[in-house]
């Protein structure tokens, strides 16, 4: 097998170095963007006469057939190649010859491979976003078929308030939103063509890196050339909004493993999303749902294993930088396959409204309600929650519902109370009067799902 370099050195390569250097294992992912990127220096080259017309045809149609076998899938690579780039070169070389040889002038691998990466990352950044937009989508539509729906709310994992159970999914939607608008900021500093820096300091040769951005469509090219072969900012920056990303499907996961619970039985999870114990034959896991919620553990050991890489390296260019794409590539396919999973399961997710109502016989989540009642007939806050605290107080020890508790107990409390507490002690009218812009009254929560634009 050729290597790309070798002419300074006498003696062969130990196996052991080669097996522990090897990258292509992994870097084959890059194959098509490296494919891409060569056909676009080979016109380049021609365009600026460095090269001659008749070997640049050669290279760009040698290349362009490789990658067709590569996007159909019979391209064949071979493993003990040192990585993807030498695999493709030497493939070209079997294919045309001796004009295989002039491809790489005026290119490094350094500058090659942050090329193959940053094309790479500028599709996956797509494909997340379309899939966060698509779960987006589902949740929305299962917000919208359960809008009826009244659940308590936890602080603390303890029962606050009611809320929509579409109000609570739709905060989800927020932190999407958040997700994808992290990405698209994040794709503005990927799409940055790396091309033409070469090794280390640019070449003498008259190259044009404006037409490699044009033809690979970068909006913008690296101005520093130690900076673009060493920079892998990008990396970890995409690592870190999937991370935040997959703490956020976590904690979706965890809501639902929760209210899909037999202490609660709020929500159903299909069968085809579920599976079952060997030992137990009753048993329905959320299996899917726990490992969404444990493969964040994989995105977070991902961010500290390119941050811990990256962290001493001097300029520029240092074969650590090797050891970004396991973990970027890793953090990519579970993030999409997470997204995936989550947006089918939702579609089947069905919702036990009766046992929804039967968490809202703890009246004392309406506590909020009848101290606001307090408020509004002019008792200042304080005095109003310690009012409502002590009324509560006395409900727990007397063993009795809110609405158990006599008018006459309600005025010993405060004078104010009239007959009308006690229609406040009603999830439906909880959520109704929570009218503030966001608020989980039904008209905004109609208003969210109507006004609700995917992927912002």
């Amino acid at each position: 097998m050729s290597k790309m370099w070798g002419g300074r050195f006498s003696k062969k390569t130990n196996p052991l170095v080669e097996e522990f250097t090897r990258s292509i294992q992994f870097d084959k992912k890059l194959a098509e963007y490296d494919c891409i990127g060569s056909i676009a220096h080979a016109k380049m080259l021609v365009k600026r006469n460095i090269i001659p017309k008749k070997d640049a045809a050669k290279i760009v149609s040698g290349l362009s057939s490789i990658l067709k076998q590569i996007k159909n899938g019979s391209f064949k690579i071979d493993y003990s190649a040192e990585d993807i780039h030498t695999v493709l070169q030497n493939a070209l070389g079997k294919k045309i010859g001796k004009p295989a040889a002039m491809l790489h002038t005026a290119r490094s691998r350094n500058d090659q491979v942050s090329l193959d990466m940053r094309m790479y990352c500028k599709k996956e950044i797509n494909t997340i976003i379309a899939l966060s937009s698509c779960l987006q989508a589902s949740i929305k539509e299962f917000s919208k078929k359960s809008i009826d729906v009244i659940v308590p709310g936890f602080t603390h994992l303890q029962n606050a308030q009611p809320v929509l159970l579409s109000h609570q999914m739709l905060a989800y939607c927020e932190m999407l939103a958040r997700d994808i608008s992290r990405l698209n900021d994040c794709a503005k500093r990927v799409d940055v063509l790396p091309l033409g820096s070469c090794a280390i300091s640019g070449t003498s040769l008259p190259i044009d890196r404006g037409f490699l951005a044009k033809e690979l469509g970068f909006s913008k090219i690296s101005s520093n050339s130690m900076d673009a072969v060493s920079d892998r900012d990008f990396v970890i920056e995409i690592i870190f909004c999937l991370a935040i990303m997959a703490m956020h499907l976590s904690r979706l996961s965890e809501d639902l493993i929760i209210w899909n619970s037999q202490g609660y039985g709020i929500l159903d999870i299909g069968d085809e999303f579920s599976t079952g114990s060997s030992m137990m034959p009753q048993k329905k896991n959320p299996d899917v749902l726990e490992l969404v919620r444990g493969k964040c553990g994989t995105l977070y050991g991902s961010l500290a294993e390119v941050m811990t890489v990256m962290k001493g390296l001097p300029l520029a260019y240092n074969r650590d930088m090797q050891l970004d794409k396991e973990p970027l590539f890793k953090s990519i396919g579970v993030m999409e396959d997470s997204l995936e999973i989550l947006t089918a399961m939702f579609k089947g997710l069905k919702v036990n409204k009766e046992k929804a109502a039967g968490l809202l016989q703890d009246e004392s989540v309406y506590a909020t309600d009848i101290m606001e009642y307090l408020v509004k007939k002019g008792v200042s806050l304080k005095d109003s929650h310690d009012i409502v605290g002590r009324i509560v107080a006395h409900s727990l020890e007397n063993k009795l519902k809110l609405s158990e508790i006599s008018l006459s107990d309600f005025r010993a409390f405060n004078p104010k109370f009239n007959k009308d507490v006690y229609e406040l002690l009603d999830a439906k009218k909880s959520v109704s009067l929570k009218t503030s812009f966001g608020g989980t009254s039904p008209k905004q929560v109609k208003k969210h799902l109507n006004s609700y634009k995917y992927g912002l």
